[in-house]
């Protein structure tokens, strides 16, 4: 049985490179693949927050966050908590215990009296950094007239 080393009688060396375009191919695959899951992967509790004239916030995607839904259920993060047990919650919650800081979201539908109960309970478990979650008004202006008084509307046509 004959072996070639490479450097035989025909004079040819032996191949040491690599060819790396299907791998790098498969890496273009799979970036293209993350790129396109990673947003439907964002899982959370889903409400219909109200809209609010307000500056936008830096929002870290791992910071603490504590939503109401329309049906009135509580939740930090996805699990789901009794509202009577809130405080005592947050109270255990380690990591909201060192950093003292937590985002509110609560569905527009919800009665006003239980977003104050819940935040009632929020602030006596100590919390002393409280953020409101809501979506930008559509067609919001971003800034007052250089005035600083309001544009007025031309005045109507006679009949």
């Amino acid at each position: 049985m004959g072996m070639s080393t490479g450097g035989g009688g025909n004079g040819r060396a032996p191949l040491s490179e690599i060819n790396v375009t299907p791998l790098v191919d498969v890496m273009l695959v799979l970036l293209i693949i993350f790129m396109v899951a990673a947003p439907m992967m964002t899982t959370g509790v889903q409400v219909d927050l109200p809209d609010a004239d307000a500056p936008p916030m830096d929002i870290e995607q791992d910071q603490l966050l504590l939503t109401v839904d329309a049906s009135q259920r509580v939740y930090l993060g996805e699990s789901e908590i009794p509202v009577e047990r809130l405080e005592e919650t947050l109270r255990a919650n380690r990591r909201l215990q060192t950093e003292h800081e937590l985002f509110v979201q609560a569905d527009h539908a919800v009665p006003y009296g239980f977003v104050v109960r819940v935040f009632a309970a929020v602030r006596a478990a100590g919390v002393s950094n409280l953020g409101l979650v809501t979506d930008p008004v559509a067609g919001a202006p971003t800034a007052l007239p250089a005035s600083g008084d309001a544009a007025a509307a031309p005045p109507a046509a006679a009949p």
